[in-house]
């Protein structure tokens, strides 16, 4: 994986920048929302769906040093964008596949509906449109489109921008709009071995803050979002029983087995085939020979 996002949830204030921008730049309707009597109850929508993309959730978690006895953490979620993406392997049609930049995206116009990819995420991310005819597969594909040459920037830079500052815009606008509008510097894009050293760089110049993991690491191979927190992340909702192996490695063999699997079975539906077309062929002579012995 060549490039990811790297949150730090301790720098995020839940301005929720990043949640409307994706919504903005992915064309995304809104959904009705309500607080509810959980400690989640600040979080709206309550989980990702077809048209909602990115989430900031809100935790509560006790903490005795915290003005009344709790503190608010906000974390950002969506795709993982997983170095060996669970979702891909399962496709049956690469609908879904890893981009050079480090993003899960999808093309629905090779998706035949199957929602392999849904059972498959370890995230619980993919989601399908339920309200749909024709549903197709929605989640964050960690913007493609902007990284990777948006129509409507190079046609911006190539009109009216100077050299100079086309070169600025085009280091602006190449990340994800969710990076581009974070207030406080808690979403870093760019290349993931660096992030990762920042990680590491911020986790031992001030080890009181940070809980002593960066998450998204070694999690089910890795992933291209990594994050660092104040407090566990079992407390926020991550879950930390995943293991360190790419969920694809656990699935290799079962499906390498299909293809030889497929052609045996064609093969024996076959003969199968065969032999029921050649005892008709037999009984249909036999039945005309006994029909010419008839005086």
């Amino acid at each position: 994986m060549d490039f990811g996002v790297l949150n730090d949830t301790t720098r995020c204030i839940g301005c929720r920048s990043c949640q409307v921008s994706c919504k903005n730049e992915n064309k995304l309707p809104a959904e009705p929302t309500q607080l509810v009597g959980h400690p989640g109850g600040l979080t709206n929508p309550p989980q990702l769906s077809a048209s909602t993309h990115t989430i900031v959730q809100c935790h509560e978690i006790e903490d005795a040093e915290a003005p009344g006895g709790l503190r608010l953490v906000y974390t950002k979620r969506q795709c993982m964008h997983c170095d060996q993406p669970a979702c891909v392997s399962a496709c049956p049609v690469t609908a879904l596949h890893k981009t050079e930049h480090g993003g899960v995206a999808y093309d629905e116009d090779k998706c035949i509906g199957c929602r392999y990819c849904v059972w498959a995420c370890p995230f619980g991310v993919p989601t399908a449109e339920w309200d749909s005819l024709a549903p197709r597969i929605r989640k964050c594909d960690l913007c493609s489109d902007r990284i990777l040459g948006d129509i409507r920037a190079q046609e911006l830079n190539d009109t009216t921008l100077p050299a100079p500052a086309r070169k600025r815009f085009e280091e602006s606008y190449k990340k994800p709009a969710c990076v581009k509008a974070c207030t406080t510097g808690a979403l870093t894009y760019g290349r993931h071995d660096e992030l990762l050293e920042e990680a590491h760089r911020r986790l031992e110049a001030e080890p009181a803050r940070y809980h002593p993991h960066v998450y998204g690491e070694e999690e089910v191979g890795g992933t291209s979002i990594l994050y660092l927190s104040a407090v566990p992340f079992e407390k926020l909702g991550f879950r930390t029983d995943l293991g360190t192996t790419a969920y694809p490695t656990y699935t290799a063999t079962a499906l390498g087995l299909v293809p030889p699997a497929v052609i045996g079975i064609g093969a024996a539906l076959g003969g199968i085939h065969l032999l029921a077309r050649r005892k008709a062929a037999v009984a249909r002579e036999e039945a005309e020979r006994k029909l010419g012995e008839t005086p």
